[in-house]
């Protein structure tokens, strides 16, 4: 990609050398324990993943009604967060993400518009190891997520790095690819999305569930976000993009870690799934493209 001459956000909040401690994770209760289930759904983590998740949480927060003695590793007692420590010139990741983002700002802005609606846009927090947000806790495990109820983006940059030595995927285009997954998140919650995957009384897990669904429109979205950038694109951006897409997908990753596949427990999307409604979005530059409800299959 070519961002030498874009411009930056300032949309961006930074927790990067913050102290979070006092409640234990996600602020303790239910409320801390939901949001973190919340999150780690975001990830693909099936259920029985969830239900060591929630376990582990309760251990270490005391149980549903908060207040316990044990916090987690790396969240000290006190404050709810301390002061940041002061930070160097910028990175080249933060201009980089900061760039990113303001290209998805022009275009949902310019989609909005064209809609007769207001683009209201994210925020995107950076952190390091763990943060807080309006979810519950933020860890850097769990990779980027947004946050419906806060209506932000958590970021924490060593994902990058673990796309490159994890995944093996490298490139500018695939990182930005990732923050414009994350928007496209925005997007569904701006526009009630989340209300038609319900309505369409499919289960919420599943190869053709409603949370697949929900994370292939997002996948569109973020074809939509490039197709109208093609002109900073170099070659072989979308090829990046797409190999990023493939391997994160559900079965890939699964094969990955169990040596098995179980579509029941899908949340994501196939590899396949995700590079195809990517390059739906990417082709047809149209929204209107990513309705994943209406399909018959997915």
């Amino acid at each position: 990609m070519r961002l030498d001459d874009e411009r930056e956000s300032s949309n961006i909040e930074d927790q990067r050398g913050m102290s979070f401690g006092g409640g234990g994770v996600g602020g303790g209760g239910l409320g801390g324990l939901l949001g973190l289930i919340f999150a780690a759904r975001g990830l693909g983590i099936g259920i029985p993943g969830l239900l060591i998740i929630g376990a582990l949480y309760l251990f270490f927060s005391g149980g549903l009604g908060g207040g316990g003695s044990r916090a987690p590793s790396g969240f000290q007692p006190g404050a709810s967060a301390t002061a940041p420590t002061q930070r160097g010139a910028e990175s080249q990741t933060d201009v980089f993400v900061r760039k990113v983002l303001a290209s998805t700002e022009d275009t949902w802005t310019k989609i909005f518009q064209a809609n007769g609606l207001q683009y209201r846009y994210p925020k995107l927090v950076f952190y390091s190891g763990q943060g807080r947000s309006g979810c519950g806790a933020a860890q850097a495990a769990m990779g980027p997520f947004y946050c419906p109820s806060d209506q932000k983006i958590y970021l924490d940059e060593s994902f990058f790095q673990e796309m490159r030595n994890r995944f093996g995927v490298n490139g500018d285009f695939a990182n930005a690819y990732v923050i414009a997954h994350e928007v496209g998140h925005h997007v569904q919650k701006l526009t009630s999305q989340y209300a038609k995957a319900q309505a369409t009384g499919l289960p919420e897990a599943g190869s053709g569930g409603q949370q697949v669904r929900i994370e292939l429109q997002a996948d569109c979205y973020a074809g939509v976000w490039g197709a109208d950038h093609r002109d900073i694109l170099d070659p072989g951006d979308v090829d990046e993009a797409l190999r990023a897409a493939n391997a994160i997908g559900d079965d890939t990753l699964q094969r990955e870690s169990t040596g098995r596949v179980a579509p029941d427990s899908f949340t994501h999307g196939t590899s396949a799934q995700r590079m195809r409604w990517f390059k739906k979005g990417y082709e047809s530059g149209d929204p209107a493209a990513c309705d994943t409800y209406s399909a018959q299959e997915v």
